[in-house]
């Protein structure tokens, strides 16, 4: 095994094991934790079943009403050390993403900055108003209060492994709800475990938070369970759309944070040096495997071709290789199958007449940073979330033809509009059907403290972060009170 210096994440401690409040064997077979880029063994995690959710629930069902009772001072002092905790074991931490999801160092340290601003957002949650008065008759007292919805089931993706979990379960903990974590098998120690981990040590009451690593029985089995009536979903749109009809049927509330063809725009009048470097990074970081990433370049004709090369240099200069490594700027994509598709959709495309001016190969998981011209409407790097580093450049001859074919699109998650003018920009920006509008940056941008969500296939409309948490972790609830009962005419 790959030896990575047990501290935190000490491996002895969750060998084989899930988390209930206490680290215990599920009835799954065993998940082989892998390093990515060197294809070694990190350490060996314990799955789940449709019966240990059933056994999750019974346990969660019992912790959450007790804490919910649970004072502020008491809520915000686990908030408070899982900070402390965060901050001391960052480096192990990091070292495990860098891993486990192939991200560079450099993406881990962001992914760690992100779930420090994440807890701190959850850690003032306690303290804040959770109601209003409302406007009512002499001698009644009428309230609005939110409430938890008691469990929430939360299942998360692999790109980004503990900020796409832990933008719902810090949030959903924070307002007294309890939480079952459905990390991807993929990432389920930088997914799941570093969060049981964080928290156990912080003091969070054993059975809040669940532990459930498995396959897509686990997450049907807790989108259906009666007794989880909200689900967080961070994924594909196609694994959406099943979680998002198992909820319906059964009545949830359910957010769904889907997938993108987001459009970086760039106007005739855009610094083409600062236009390059976004559109490199909002086509290549991560390896591509990022929601928000830049689906479609979309370049004013005139100014295509300069940005075209400047993109094809920053792409051969561009170090791909074990993210551990030092200057290494791509790691390897999550597994086979993504590359077999990312392969798939740039030699359908060339075929299909797009010019591939940089990469379009791989050499086992790791793909080289791709450069494609002329891509145009019918092609699958034009219609198709690619997830991969593929840069897919087309031109316009206007600003209402770069909005007619941003809106091209069933996604509808981030658009990005660098110009000098941005006064243009902003009255683009308003005709662009899109959840997230960057002026003058790229498609890449969020943040714990902001409602993040999409539109379309992007999503049902939900958003996570800052004051939507509230919204969609709580839920309304109207007390009147009178003074005596009211006399009625029956």
């Amino acid at each position: 095994m790959t030896n990575i210096e047990a501290k935190f994440l000490d491996a002895t401690r969750w060998r084989g094991l899930l988390f209930t409040g206490e680290w215990t064997r599920g009835q799954g077979p065993v998940i082989t934790v892998t390093d990515k880029a060197a294809g070694t063994v990190l350490g060996e995690l314990g799955s789940a079943t449709p019966k240990d959710v059933e056994h999750a629930v019974s346990i969660a069902s019992k912790a959450q009403s007790l804490w919910a009772a649970r004072t502020v001072e008491e809520k915000q002092a686990v908030f408070r050390r899982a900070m402390n905790l965060l901050e001391k074991a960052s480096s192990e931490m990091g070292e495990w993403i860098a891993r486990e999801s192939g991200g560079t160092r450099a993406k881990a340290e962001v992914e760690l900055r992100r779930a420090h601003t994440i807890l701190s957002e959850a850690y003032a949650m306690p303290a804040e108003a959770c109601g209003m008065v409302l406007p009512t008759t002499t001698g009644r007292l009428s309230l609005a209060r939110r409430l938890p919805h008691g469990l929430v089931g939360v299942i998360a993706p692999f790109n980004y492994p503990l900020v796409l979990a832990l933008r719902a379960v810090a949030p959903a903990l924070a307002v007294g709800n309890a939480v079952l974590l459905k990390p991807d098998p993929q990432t389920a120690v930088s997914g799941g475990v570093l969060i049981a981990r964080l928290f156990e040590e912080a003091g969070l009451p054993p059975g809040l938070l669940q532990l459930l690593p498995g396959d897509s029985a686990v997450g049907e089995a807790i989108c259906v369970h009666p007794s989880i009536p909200m689900i967080a979903f961070t994924g594909s749109t196609r694994a959406g759309r099943r979680v998002g009809e198992l909820a319906g049927r059964h009545l949830k509330r359910v957010s769904l944070e889907l997938g993108g063809k987001n459009s970086l725009i760039v106007r005739a009048d855009a610094d083409l040096k600062l236009a390059a470097t976004n559109a490199a990074f909002a086509s290549w970081m991560h390896q591509g495997q990022i929601c928000m990433a830049a689906g479609r370049i979309l370049v004013h004709r005139t100014v295509a071709d300069e940005l075209t090369q400047r993109l094809v240099e920053k792409a051969q200069r561009l170090k791909v290789g074990d993210p551990m490594a030092d200057g290494v700027d791509l790691g390897p994509l999550i597994n086979a199958r993504q590359v077999e598709h990312v392969q798939s959709v740039v030699d359908d495309s060339v075929s299909a007449g797009a010019r591939l001016l940089a990469g379009g190969s791989h050499t086992g998981l790791f793909f080289l940073p791709t450069v494609l011209g002329s891509v145009s409407k019918g092609m699958r790097a034009y219609e198709e979330e690619i997830f991969g580093p593929v840069a897919c450049i087309t031109p316009f001859d206007d600003d209402e033809q770069a909005v007619e074919m941003a809106n091209d699109s069933d996604y509808g998650l981030s658009v990005g509009i660098l110009s000098r003018d941005v006064r243009a920009a902003l009255a683009m920006g308003n005709e662009l059907r899109t959840g997230l509008l960057q002026i003058n940056d790229q498609t890449i941008v969020s943040g714990g403290q902001i409602p993040f969500g999409g539109r379309g296939c992007s999503g049902n409309g939900s958003r996570i972060g800052g004051p939507a948490n509230w919204e969609e972790f709580t839920q309304w609830q109207w007390v009147a009170i009178n003074g005596q009962a009211p006399s009625y005419p029956f």
